[in-house]
């Protein structure tokens, strides 16, 4: 991988990281809990699955197979547009539902400060051999490692729509 790829994927990682912030910015423990109606999550919801699923896929990566793939950069093009967009509804598996991991918002925010650290970490460190790596998306199907990347920088992309989403219907 060329030093001007590691630094986009960073960039979009960081990108992703401020966003997901932005949209949590300024709200209290009580109303991150609050839901819309019963049938949606709480921005606390949203918190606690973004870090566990970056969690997730990070394990996904330290224990990926090596594989020969090559960059594609069609298919990479299309996570970046497809994952992050609401318009296509998306179930999580049930071991990526919210079931209260976190005592408070604070610390679901400190969890996938982590995680998020984590993976600019392992772009940094790993680059030139993430195109190798080989994982299995349950809904993107196979993907290597930048791809995988690419799919955790759109999924917090994905949920601060949610929380912003969440935010304004509480407020109506």
């Amino acid at each position: 991988m060329a030093p001007q790829e590691r630094t986009q994927i960073v960039q979009t990682l960081e990108h992703s990281r401020q966003e997901f912030l932005e949209a949590v910015a300024g709200l209290s423990e009580s109303d991150a809990r609050n839901r819309p109606d019963p049938a949606r999550w709480s921005v606390l919801d949203c918190v606690e699955h973004v870090a566990f699923v970056e969690e997730r896929f990070l394990g996904w990566l330290d224990n990926a197979e090596k594989t020969d793939a090559r960059p594609d950069p069609g298919k990479e093009a299309d996570l970046m547009a497809r994952v992050p967009d609401r318009s296509n509804p998306a179930k999580a598996p049930e071991a990526a539902v919210p079931n209260g991991r976190f005592a408070s918002l604070e610390q679901a925010i400190q969890r996938f400060e982590a995680m998020r650290a984590r993976s600019i970490q392992v772009a940094e460190q790993r680059g030139d051999d993430l195109y190798a790596l080989a994982a299995k998306h349950p809904r993107f199907g196979p993907v290597n490692g930048v791809e995988l990347m690419i799919i955790i920088a759109g999924h917090a992309r994905r949920h601060a729509e949610q929380i912003r989403e969440t935010r304004a219907a509480l407020k109506s």
